[in-house]
């Protein structure tokens, strides 16, 4: 069974939900509030690379 957990980052009135899942070739993103409309699997080298680059593009504080 694979186990969804939720982002810290998604908010707690049914916006911009993420979850991510490891899964046996990679992880798995999905829309929590959708789903059933699948999701898409990274390799985790291609994971790492995303987080790297979002965490880039974030604005300073």
């Amino acid at each position: 069974m694979t186990t969804w957990r939720k982002s810290s980052y998604s908010d707690e009135t049914g916006g911009q939900c993420v979850e991510l899942a490891r899964l046996s070739h990679g992880i798995g993103i999905r829309d929590s509030k959708n789903p059933e409309a699948g999701h898409l699997r990274l390799p985790r080298s291609a994971f790492a690379a995303l987080l790297t680059d979002l965490k880039r593009d974030q604005p300073s504080n």
